[in-house]
């Protein structure tokens, strides 16, 4: 069953041509598309959580995350190289492993990029909603006159009843994608800026406050915990703050050049991004500290729990902060700059969602393509030449988990779609290596044999340090996605029907 069904590479790219998407997008667009793709909700929001798993220890975490990403971003630059096509793992898995392999990812992939932006439309109006309830525009208004009511502040389970602001970033999003991929690109160009600016600022003010002192202990909770913790748990946690490299890759079928400008967008991206987390993890863990909070048996708390919570009351840590890199410049003694950064963040992180969204409107695109999903989600607009249909319905769905669902551990659980389809590129490489070694490769890896196998097991390792939360969520997610293909995928794809006749 692994190889059933698989469809030729050849073959991949003649439908592709088929209904094709306009290539118009070169290495300067791509490099800035990834890096507004992974910059956001990670290095902004996550860094607490991380803090409270491994302490100063997430300098680490941040390194592990960094490495294992690095290593499936070879894999992912050569054979995007090879399949310049959109559908990311997806249409890897489809032309190596087979079909319902294929399928396997695809689902997981929706996982990844469908929660991934769900997640971060509601830390987006966490730091816009904080805004408006502290801001007195320059002195024009009391401070709170411009804040929502509460119960447009969060969904049901998080004490509202509807998170608007979440709500609309995600529908203004929507817009950006239908109207045309290079005009979001342009304005993402612009939010990266900003990104970039508010990140660089932080650096400047932390970094010469950080104290070694404050490095101490530096493995709290060891390498290991229990449900996620210690530094291989902040690892596996703080790997949402590199997802989104890997949607570089979703735009193969819109590059210009894709043999030579993909592996640029990919391993630039990743390094530029890389750089400025170690900066970011470095100045706030020495600035301030970032010491767990334990609980009376002397065990770390768990991050986002209500004992987490209890125990940050009236608590001025780093790890209790919802908005830790203005956290760390008010308490440094730079409240206008910590301000600043708020403000850098509720511009810049719309950035993340549009990425995320684009990333799942192309691999549905593509499955519908392929015929596993209903032929109208791959039809393209006649005007704007994107796929207007699949991506309102992704609006929709993005829209409203936002709207309602609280962010939780959805971190975490878009982490264990992405740790599948990491590793199914790097063993796909391989895969191909051995069954298609004269295959042009415009971009090939080096040592492939030690790096792709060490690529998957970093993604196993990691993936087991997943919150139990993630893992029973990613088996349930799973299940539903094995039903839906039985029922429809399986029957009605085109390569069944062609092997059929």
């Amino acid at each position: 069953m692994l190889f059933w069904r698989v469809k030729p590479l050849d073959k991949i790219l003649e439908t592709a041509e088929k209904k094709a998407l306009k290539r118009q997008l070169g290495p300067i667009q791509l490099t800035l598309l990834g890096i507004g793709a992974v910059i956001g909700t990670g290095i902004f929001v996550l860094t607490a959580e991380a803090g409270q798993k491994a302490g100063p220890g997430m300098m680490v975490a941040f390194v592990i995350a960094a490495i294992v990403c690095g290593l499936a971003a070879l894999a992912y630059s050569e054979i995007a190289s090879m399949i310049p096509v959109s559908g990311s793992a997806y249409t890897y898995s489809y032309g190596v492993f087979g079909e319902l392999v294929a399928w396997i990812v695809g689902w997981a992939l929706g996982l990844e990029y469908g929660i991934g932006a769900a997640t971060v439309c509601v830390g987006w109006s966490g730091y816009v909603n904080g805004l408006l309830k502290n801001t007195d525009l320059f002195g024009l208004v009391q401070p709170g006159a411009l804040a929502l009511p509460a119960a447009l502040q969060a969904g049901p389970m998080s004490g509202g009843v509807f998170n608007l602001l979440a709500f609309l970033i995600a529908f203004v999003v929507t817009v950006l994608l239908i109207i045309g991929t290079s005009k979001s690109a342009k304005v993402n160009a612009v939010l990266v800026a900003i990104k970039i600016i508010a990140l660089t600022a932080f650096i400047a003010i932390a970094v010469p406050a950080a104290k070694s002192e404050n490095f101490h202990p530096f493995l709290p909770t060891g390498w290991v915990g229990a449900n996620g913790m210690g530094v291989l748990g902040a690892a596996a946690s703080i790997f949402f703050a590199y997802v989104g490299f890997d949607a570089v890759s979703t735009a193969a079928e819109e590059t210009k050049n894709p043999n030579r400008n993909i592996p640029i967008g990919l391993i630039g991206s990743l390094v530029v991004c890389t750089i400025f987390y170690l900066l970011v993890g470095y100045g706030a863990v020495g600035s301030v500290g970032s010491q767990p909070m334990f609980g009376p048996n002397g065990v770390a708390l768990d991050p986002g729990s209500p004992a987490q919570a209890a125990a940050c009351v009236g608590s001025n840590a780093l790890v209790c902060s919802k908005e830790p890199l203005a956290h760390v410049l008010r308490v440094i003694g730079w409240p206008g700059a910590g301000k600043w950064i708020g403000i850098a963040a509720g511009l810049a992180l719309p950035s993340v969602i549009l990425m995320m969204m684009f990333g799942q409107t192309r691999i549905f695109f593509t499955m519908s393509r392929d015929g596993l999903l209903p032929d109208v989600l791959s039809k393209v607009h006649p005007k704007f030449h994107t796929p207007h249909v699949i991506t309102i319905l992704t609006g929709i769905v993005v829209a409203g988990c936002a709207a309602l669902l609280p962010v939780g551990k959805l971190a975490d659980t878009s982490n264990s779609g992405t740790l599948l389809a990491f590793a199914m590129v790097s063993i796909g490489v391989l895969v191909l290596r051995k069954t298609q070694p004269n295959r042009a490769r415009p971009f090939r890896m080096p040592l492939p044999w030690i790096i792709c196998p060490l690529a998957a097991l970093g993604c196993v390792i990691l993936f087991t340090n997943l919150s139990s939360f993630a893992l029973k969520f990613f088996v349930g997610w799973g299940i539903a996605g094995l039903i839906l293909y039985a029922l429809y995928g399986s029957k009605r794809s085109h390569l069944a029907r062609e092997n059929a006749q």
